[in-house]
């Protein structure tokens, strides 16, 4: 089965966090071992962001930490006309240009979307979602 991380999913995996949950853990190794664990580029500018507002650290550089993702076998997938496009026809999706920009991304794939945004497991719209705390 393939998904698609949030960017909160994909640090906490990184990371080799606690808060990423048992379930969400074994979506995401099944994801490895059958399918595909793909994360929008959008991503790895949000953690850009967050280091430049010093609300994130890292022990390396974002562009290292973007390429040893990429090293483990996630997918990146570009911000393309299309997911752009698609990111304004999620009805009722708040207005948070990233999170727009990675849903877009999963429902454009098909797939789910693991995350831990509450905005985003809350939405009614034509996204499965899996909670990355579980």
């Amino acid at each position: 089965m393939s998904i698609v991380l949030d960017t909160n999913a994909l640090i906490w995996l990184l990371k080799d966090s606690d808060r990423l949950g048992r379930q969400a853990e074994r979506r995401i190794d099944e994801g490895f071992r059958t399918g595909r664990v793909c994360v929008s580029a959008t991503s790895f500018w949000e953690v850009a962001v967050l280091i430049a507002k010093e609300r994130l650290r890292l022990d390396k550089s974002v562009s290292q930490w973007r390429i040893e993702a990429l090293q483990l076998g996630i997918d990146e997938v570009a911000l393309d006309g299309d997911v752009a496009i698609v990111s304004t026809m999620l009805p009722g999706l708040h207005g948070g240009p990233a999170d727009r920009f990675i849903a877009a991304t999963a429902v454009k794939l098909g797939l789910p979307l693991v995350t831990s945004d509450a905005r985003l497991l809350a939405w009614k719209g034509p996204l499965v979602c899996i909670d990355a705390r579980v």
